[in-house]
């Protein structure tokens, strides 16, 4: 088995605003003395472990990501019939296992990723404390799990300020997307109309706004350690080659949900290629430093990703062992056989 495996995906977003900064423009960097769209790696990762495909991939599997843990204790108890004091006082005490609680809050103060292991722990305590009429020991607050099964933190780490020995070291590095050509952000000025208004004595629109935007081709970059996937999945070989094709799938196919409403961006990666070995990783991006200007610029990005690999193969040595392709534009290769290569 391969202990790196690598994914170069070009992905072509149309007229788009998938991940804005805090003024709701979309996100940029300038990378070679050039402006170009980005779409962080939060985001990524984030449109990816909660997709259809990671749930129906992983199911049973997969974490939740919360503050509000306490606040779901605390509910629950009340369901159950245990008084509103009593059921605060030890919502309190299971939510300060995952970390600092907020001022006279049932919330924590930084999300948490909770495993299923640790989700169903939680759930057998509410039901423990409810049917006896007591609040929780000090042997059954030892929630946290070092040995579990839930793939997205196995993919994407954890960290618990509060209780770091149960931190996870992420086996999956993501790369924030950038375009592999230059861009300029452009603005939409959009009215609505007000249904009723039959224009007698006010033509005006209902409402105005503006919203920014824009479209480009998409270099993204990941890399997964295959050998501490394994490790953080308790040593689970086929679950870890699970969760190696769920990520693959998920980002050849899922995109960021922001602004999907208005502008219906839905894209699947058009090129990707797949590098499997041991040796050092390294991104491709170097291959767009320069923006690429082309009347077809998707065959000149796949061109480039070819001659980086090629030179970089000639001054370093191999840099992997096996790699596998899929190019919408030519025909070649399918995701099933980048999948393959990932988990061979």
């Amino acid at each position: 088995m391969s202990h790196f495996i690598q994914l170069h995906l070009l992905t072509s977003y149309p007229p788009a605003n998938l991940n804005r900064d805090d003024l709701g423009r979309p996100k940029t960097a300038v990378v070679g003395g050039a402006q170009r769209l980005r779409v962080s790696s939060q985001s990524l990762k984030r449109a990816w472990r909660t997709s259809d495909i990671f749930e129906s991939a992983l199911k049973g599997h997969v974490g939740t990501r919360t503050k509000e843990i306490g606040v779901q204790v605390f509910n629950q108890l009340r369901q159950k019939g245990v008084a509103e004091k009593k059921a605060d006082d030890w919502a309190k005490s299971v939510a300060a296992v995952f970390g600092k609680l907020k001022k006279d809050s049932q919330e924590i103060e930084q999300l948490a990723h909770f495993s299923p292991d640790e989700l169903r722990l939680i759930d057998e305590l509410v039901n423990t404390m409810a049917s006896r009429g007591e609040g929780p020991t000090e042997d059954e607050l030892k929630l946290l799990r070092k040995q579990h099964t839930a793939a997205d933190i196995a993919l994407f780490g954890r960290m618990l300020a509060s209780s770091p020995a149960y931190n996870m070291e992420a086996a999956a590095q993501v790369a924030h997307a950038i375009t592999v050509h230059k861009v300029a952000v452009e603005d939409d000025f959009f009215t609505a109309v007000d249904d009723l208004n039959k224009g007698e004595e006010d033509m005006g629109a209902g409402h105005m706004g503006e919203t920014e935007f824009a479209a480009g081709l998409f270099y993204q970059y990941v890399c997964v350690d295959r050998d501490l996937l394994t490790e953080n999945l308790s040593g689970n070989k086929e679950l870890a080659d699970k969760t190696i094709g769920a990520l693959i799938e998920a980002a050849a196919s899922v995109a960021p949900t922001g602004k999907q409403n208005s502008f219906a961006s839905r894209a699947r990666a058009s090129y990707i290629i797949c590098e499997a070995g041991g040796q050092q990783p390294r991104s491709l991006s170097v291959a767009f430093l320069k923006p690429v200007q082309s009347q077809d610029i998707l065959e000149e990005s796949v061109s480039r990703i070819s001659d980086c690999i090629t030179k970089m193969d000639n001054a370093y040595g191999k840099c992997a062992d096996l790699r596998s392709v899929m190019n919408i534009s030519t025909g070649e290769g399918s995701l099933q056989s980048i999948i393959a290569t990932a988990t061979e």
